[in-house]
């Protein structure tokens, strides 16, 4: 995993001395600059955005900070890669959690309690799918069919979107003499 200390990007993009993430001329800033550092990343990768050091994150802010980086990497604009949320306090979550539901994007985030939290958007059944994941740590369609007792093709389908919506991670392994997707958390 990659952190990136958002407190040091701001410090190295706008040099105004702030702890906080306004406007959203600001949040281009640091977007452009994530941009650029997640390219470099290797597919797979999963990088967590540390807000721990921030003070505020407006709606303007966040929209263009996590929002749009979300969106962009559901389009695969960067690959094969996961973006987490760190050391959010609950004001931040309030503001990034509005930027995400209005665009129905959703993000794991990491509290700075120590509480792992889904912000965003999810139906409820892929809510059910990913807590799942995440008690167990990874999980075939074949064992989501059987725990969840579902069709085969109605698990494969909420892994894989899960997975497109890089909620888990999707690994190829052999099992049992076959190969077989895994999906597990990020």
């Amino acid at each position: 995993m990659q952190t990136y200390n958002l407190y040091k990007l701001l410090k190295e993009e706008l040099k105004n001395g702030s702890s906080d993430l306004v406007t959203r001329q600001s949040g281009q800033v640091i977007r452009e600059r994530i941009k650029r550092d997640i390219e470099k990343e290797k597919d797979g990768e999963v990088i967590a955005l540390d807000f721990s050091k921030i003070g505020i994150i407006d709606y303007s802010c966040a929209d263009e900070i996590v929002a749009k980086l979300i969106s962009r990497l559901l389009s695969n604009e960067y690959g094969d890669k996961y973006i987490i949320l760190a050391g959010l306090n609950d004001n931040q979550k309030e503001n990034i959690e509005v930027a995400l539901e209005r665009k129905d994007l959703a993000v794991i985030a990491d509290m700075k309690n120590g509480k792992k939290i889904l912000l965003g958007n999810l139906n409820n059944y892929l809510k059910e799918t990913l807590e799942l994941i995440v008690k167990k740590g990874k999980i075939t369609a074949k064992e989501l069919s059987e725990i969840m007792k579902l069709e085969a093709n109605t698990s494969g389908t909420r892994l894989l979107n899960l997975h497109k919506k890089r909620l888990v991670k999707r690994i190829d392994e052999i099992k049992g003499g076959g190969r077989v997707w895994v999906y597990e958390r990020i």
